[in-house]
C-alpha cells in the first residue's frame, strides 16, 4: 500500500505548512533530519526567555514554508524555475542546518574545534544522497552555489535568505521579544531576480530597513543577551573541563555518542573523513549533553561538578559588558578570590573567571562576491538600476548597521561582586 506523503504541519507561527513533494517527505523522514527535533534552536536562551525552547526541526520546516512562498512569487513574476529546481531548493533549505550539533551555535567549535556546522551539513547531505540514490545532486549543487542559477543559492544562503526570515520571526515569537517581528510576507512578495541575482523591488525598501533593524535588535536582546552569554559560556566550560579530565585518564559518565567525542576530541575537517566520527555525531544531541551534566553534578572533581550545578540550578556567573577590554589587574584579583573561595589552583581559575568578546553586524557591506554578483541586498528600481540597500535607504542608520560592533564581557562568580 503506497504511503501518503502529502502531509501537513500545524505551525504556530505560519499556520498549516504542506509537504509539497515526495523528496521533501523522504528528507524529513530520514534519521539525520529527525535528530533536529532534539537540537534546540537558541542554545540556552530559555534561561532568559522561558518560551524559547523551539528546535532546529521547527525552524527548517518554517524556512521551507517561506521558500515555497518565495518560489511562487518568482514564478508569478516570470522567473523560470523548473519543477526539479523547485524541489531541489526546497531540499536545500531543509538541509542547510542538518550539521548543527547539540545546542546549535553554543557548542560549535567546542565539540570539534575548527569545524563549522555548514561543512558538516554538506557532508551529511552527501551521505543522505547516497541513501537516496542521487536524488539530492541538484540540491547539493544549489547549496554549494555550483548551479548556474545562482539566485536559487541566494534564497538558501545570503543576507536576505529564507533562513534569516524564518529565524527572526520564529525566535521573536517564542522568546516574546516583539522587536524581532518582520513582515516576511511583504518582503517575499517584493523579491525579484535581475541578471541572475536575487533582488528586492523598489516598493519593498522600507520592509528591508525594518528587517535589518530587527536583526540588530534581536542580536543584542536575545542571541547576545548578557545572561544568555553567561549560561552558554558555562556550558562551554563544562565541555572544556570534561575534555581535560578525559585526557588525564578520567572515565566520565556519558552516552556512547558523547563518549566518542570525549575520548577522541577530534579536530577540524579531518573529522569528516572518519566514518565512526560522523556516525557518533549524527547520534549526538542536547539530551546526551544534559544527561551527562545532571550526573556530573555529583562528580568528585569540584570544578566539573561546580560548573554543572551552575547549569542545572541556574546559578549563573555575574557578567559585565564593556566597549573596551578588561584590565588584567582586575582579572587577576578576581581569580585570586576564586582560588581562595573554591580552594582550587590558580591554573584552574579560568573556569570561573574569564573574558571574551561578542560581535554584532546586522548587515555586511563587504560580503564577498559570488559567481554571479555579491550576496548583498540590492534594491531594483523601475529604471532597472540596482542599488545596495545601504546606499538606497534614506535612513542614515542603515549604513551604520554595516559597521561591526564589538563588546567585551567579563564573567565571574556573583559572590565575588563586592570584591570586583
Amino acid at each position: 500500500m503506497p504511503i501518503n506523503k502529502l502531509k501537513n504541519f500545524n505551525d504556530p507561527v505560519y499556520g498549516f505548512i504542506s509537504i509539497p513533494c515526495d523528496l521533501v517527505y523522504d528528507i524529513i523522514a530520514h534519521p539525520y533530519f529527525q535528530r533536529l527535533r532534539r537540537i534546540t534552536q537558541l542554545g540556552l536562551s530559555n534561561y532568559v526567555y522561558p518560551g524559547a525552547q523551539h528546535t532546529r526541526f521547527q525552524h527548517v520546516i518554517g524556512a521551507m514554508s517561506l521558500m515555497q512562498q518565495a518560489v511562487d512569487t518568482l514564478l508569478l513574476k516570470g522567473i523560470n524555475i523548473t519543477i526539479p529546481e523547485k524541489e531541489a531548493v526546497f531540499a536545500a533549505i531543509l538541509l542547510h542546518d542538518i550539521g548543527h550539533g547539540p545546542f546549535s551555535h553554543t557548542l560549535e567549535n567546542i565539540l570539534v574545534k575548527g569545524l563549522e556546522h555548514e561543512k558538516v551539513s554538506l557532508e551529511l547531505m552527501k551521505r543522505m544522497n547516497q541513501d537516496m540514490s542521487g536524488r539530492l545532486d541538484l540540491c547539493i549543487d544549489i547549496f554549494t552555489n555550483n548551479y548556474h542559477k545562482h539566485f536559487l543559492h541566494q534564497l538558501v544562503s545570503s543576507q536576505l535568505d529564507m533562513d534569516r526570515l524564518d529565524y527572526l520571526r520564529r525566535d521573536s515569537f517564542y522568546s516574546g521579544v516583539q522587536e524581532g517581528v518582520v513582515g516576511q510576507d511583504r518582503i517575499i512578495k517584493m523579491l525579484n531576480v535581475s541578471n541572475d541575482e536575487l533582488v528586492v523591488d523598489e516598493k519593498g525598501i522600507y520592509s528591508i530597513e525594518k528587517f535589518l533593524i530587527a536583526r540588530r535588535l534581536m542580536y543584542w536582546q536575545v542571541y547576545l543577551h548578557k545572561t544568555v552569554v553567561a549560561a552558554e559560556s558555562v556550558l562551554m566550560k563544562i565541555i572544556e573541563r570534561a575534555y581535560q579530565l578525559t585526557l588525564k585518564g578520567e572515565k566520565l559518565f556519558a552516552s556512547p555518542a558523547f563518549t566518542y567525542f570525549l575520548n577522541k576530541q577530534p579536530l577540524g575537517t579531518g573529522f569528516l573523513t572518519e566514518p565512526k566520527a560522523i556516525e557518533a555525531y549524527t547520534k549526538l544531541d542536547d539530551y546526551d549533553i544534559m544527561t551527562s551534566i545532571k550526573v556530573w553534578c555529583s562528580h568528585p572533581d569540584k570544578i566539573l561538578s561546580g560548573l554543572c550545578l551552575m547549569i542545572t540550578d541556574r546559578i549563573l556567573p555575574k557578567v559585565e559588558f564593556s566597549n573596551k577590554p578588561f584590565g588584567n589587574d582586575r582579572i587577576e584579583e578576581l581569580k585570586k578570590f576564586v582560588c581562595a573561595d573554591k580552594n582550587i589552583q590558580f591554573a584552574d581559575s579560568h573556569y570561573f573567571v574569564y573574558t571574551d568578546s561578542v560581535r554584532n553586524r546586522a548587515y555586511n557591506l563587504d560580503e564577498p562576491a559570488g559567481q554571479s554578483g555579491g550576496l548583498n541586498i540590492k534594491i531594483l528600481y523601475k529604471s532597472g538600476e540596482l542599488v545596495d540597500i545601504a546606499r538606497a535607504s534614506d535612513q542614515y542608520n542603515i549604513e551604520a548597521l554595516a559597521k561591526p560592533v564589538t563588546k567585551y564581557f567579563l564573567c565571574y562568580p556573583k559572590n565575588a561582586i563586592f570584591t570586583a
